[in-house]
């Protein structure tokens, strides 16, 4: 399973290490990766998602995972994000054509 956030995907930074002594070895920055269900409101079902501790706040701070889908950029999604956006964007299209 990769290290990828599927919402923003932020990903792993390298780094060093720097000793007392100032040697430096390199390291690798792990993102804060949390297996979360997330509930969609158009689609009336919930979404098992890899998501970084940051984009969790990003989703509640934009009011739900359909807001949030509905601004992202594609090239960030994950394959899976990009199925569901695509899937809420078609289930309100189908919606605002009924009204």
């Amino acid at each position: 399973m990769s290290r990828v956030c599927e919402l923003t995907g932020k990903g792993p930074m390298t780094g060093n290490n720097v000793s007392h002594a100032n040697n430096k070895t390199r390291r690798r920055f792990l993102p804060n990766l949390n297996d979360t269900t997330l509930q969609s409101e158009t689609l009336g079902r919930s979404f098992k998602l890899r998501i970084s501790a940051h984009a969790l706040r990003s989703v509640d701070h934009r009011g739900g995972l359909d807001k949030f889908l509905a601004k992202a950029k594609d090239t960030e999604l994950s394959a899976n994000a990009l199925k569901i956006k695509k899937a809420i964007a078609k289930s309100s299209s189908t919606a605002d054509a009924l009204t």
